[in-house]
């Protein structure tokens, strides 16, 4: 995974600076594995019931890119993160994929990590992590072949 959530950048700096020692515990444990799902060339956003809040799409080969995505269920009462490819070229593409989930206060709430796996020639693909119960609003860091693809917004 090439994302690092920050919020003790600044604590560090100031520690180190003193010249004193500062130990923090991340709130994410070791990944847990996500779920490919093969869309073919229905795009996932708008043919689904949820509410997706992406950032923007990135390059992550030639005529491929993906975002990383949280999503609120239709009902509002769960939540999971997900990173979306979409294959552009006429021949398979392999890629692996991972994002976490995290509250507007800062919880943790996992990381999830897709394996590589091939996207179809001119399709999307979705890796998404385990759906959880969650009302308060949650946003996603991820990366895909080792792309950061940045934050969404919360949703």
């Amino acid at each position: 995974m090439t994302f690092a959530r920050t919020a003790f950048a600044g604590l560090t700096t100031i520690a180190a600076g003193l010249g004193l020692a500062l130990t923090t515990t991340g709130t994410a444990a070791a990944a847990e594995t996500g779920s490919w799902h093969a869309y073919g060339n229905t795009n996932p956003i708008t043919s689904s019931s949820a509410t997706w809040h992406c950032a923007g799409s990135k390059t992550v080969a030639t005529s491929v890119v993906a975002q990383v995505c949280a999503i609120r269920s239709a009902g509002g009462g769960a939540v999971q993160g997900a990173v979306i490819v979409r294959n552009n070229r006429s021949a398979l593409f392999s890629v692996s994929a991972s994002m976490d989930l995290y509250t507007s206060s800062g919880a943790g709430l996992g990381v999830w990590t897709c394996a590589s796996s091939g996207v179809a020639a001119n399709s999307w693909s979705v890796c998404f992590g385990r759906t959880l119960a969650q009302s308060s609003p949650v946003n996603s860091m991820g990366d895909a072949k080792g792309v950061d693809l940045g934050t969404s917004p919360f949703v």
